[in-house]
């Protein structure tokens, strides 16, 4: 008898590998980070401690803090080319540009060649520190100004802000940079993080891997939703708009945009860190109406949480940059900066006993086709 065959489209509930890294369980609500809580790191770490644990496995004390946070600190270099060709590509999409400069590193820096697991390590933590760097400097160019230096006296997140907008950030706006990028630090097998592992997996190096995952970042299904919440926010104009927007949405059997995901059911664990950093830096900016429409929209869709519609981590980024006045083709280039330590690990686990990732596909097509010469057809 001949065995069926199962096909799990878009791998949807396929355990490919085990992993020590992050655990999400859907159902309820639960994300941690090698067993500690997301909310209690979101509370509780920071971005640089975060990324300790998540590479190395344990939290750090003062001292290795210390050291990694310098290690961090020492990276915020690029080479002279890389703003050569920022210059060069500088009207492309900001992820395009990423993407191409970070391809371009792995070929003027002879380190990025080597992949023993320390070497992933040490090239996952430079590029942790030169990703904000390139992303930073493509707005300075392309909007006909010079890239801000880094600040070796400032954290990930606050150098970050200083680097993109050339004033220094408030403590309470770097503190919700820095959840911003501990919440988007690592996520499991999303498909970025499995597009590097399968990179991984032909044995290539992590700057390969790293553009593979910007690669597969870049799609909307993946890292633009915190984009087109801000175009639906646009689009509702006034808290009042709310109820009515939803109500259409919903006849219309179409999505509302930062409701729902892949693997939660219950609200995602994240998005309440960021509804409070929305709230506050609203209040600090003197524009509270962007957290009042989202709000408004949660309140309509409440009747929907039921059917595992709930508010996602994304529903809220988006407003926090926009308050920031961050350009809104920055907020994916912006998910990559807090996911290298992410991305990083899983590759490094990958390299752990790796093995070629190469599923199958179950062949539906014609049979026994004639092949007929070209003069007769």
């Amino acid at each position: 008898m001949e065995e069926k065959i199962r096909i799990n489209r878009g791998l949807k509930g396929v355990y490919f590998e085990r992993s020590e890294i992050s655990d999400i369980d859907g159902a309820a609500g639960k994300l941690t980070y090698r067993g500690y809580s997301i909310h209690d790191l979101a509370t509780q770490s920071t971005f640089e401690e975060t990324a300790y644990l998540l590479i190395h496995g344990t939290l750090p004390n003062s001292t290795e803090l210390a050291a990694f946070d310098a290690q961090l600190k020492a990276a915020r270099t690029l080479p002279t080319e890389i703003y050569a060709i920022i210059e060069a590509t500088a009207a492309g999409h900001p992820m395009d540009v990423l993407r191409t400069a970070v391809s371009a590193l792995a070929a003027l820096e002879p380190d990025s060649q080597k992949v023993s697991e320390e070497d992933f390590i040490t090239n996952g933590l430079r590029l942790t520190s030169q990703i904000p760097m390139i992303v930073a400097a493509h707005e300075h160019i392309r909007n006909g100004r010079k890239p801000v230096p880094a600040d070796p006296d400032l954290s990930h997140a606050a150098n970050w802000l200083w680097m993109l907008k050339g004033e220094k950030p408030s403590e309470d706006a770097a503190r919700l940079a820095d959840i911003d990028f501990i919440l988007h630090a690592e996520h499991g097998s999303n498909a970025s993080s499995f597009a590097a592992r399968v990179t991984v997996g032909t044995e290539a190096n992590f700057h390969a891997a790293c553009v593979t995952a910007l690669s597969t970042l870049s799609g909307p299904a993946h890292g633009g939703a915190a984009e087109d919440v801000m175009k639906m926010v646009e689009e509702i104009g006034t808290p009042e708009n709310a109820a009515a927007y939803v109500k259409a949405k919903r006849a219309n059997r179409e999505p509302v945009t930062g409701f729902g995901h892949r693997v939660y059911r219950a609200e995602d664990p994240r998005a309440r860190h960021m509804r409070e950093g929305v709230r506050k830096l609203g209040e600090e900016m003197g524009d509270p109406s962007w957290f009042q429409i989202l709000q408004a929209v949660v309140e309509a869709m409440q009747p929907y949480a039921r059917h595992g519609l709930n508010v996602n981590v994304d529903f809220y980024s988006g407003a926090i940059y926009q308050l920031h006045g961050i350009p809104m083709d920055l907020y994916v280039p912006i998910f990559a900066i807090g996911r290298v330590p992410g991305w990083t690990i899983q590759c490094v686990e990958q390299l752990r006993g790796n093995i070629l990732i190469r599923p199958l596909t179950l062949y539906t097509g014609a049979d026994d086709q004639e092949y007929v010469p070209i003069a007769d057809r």
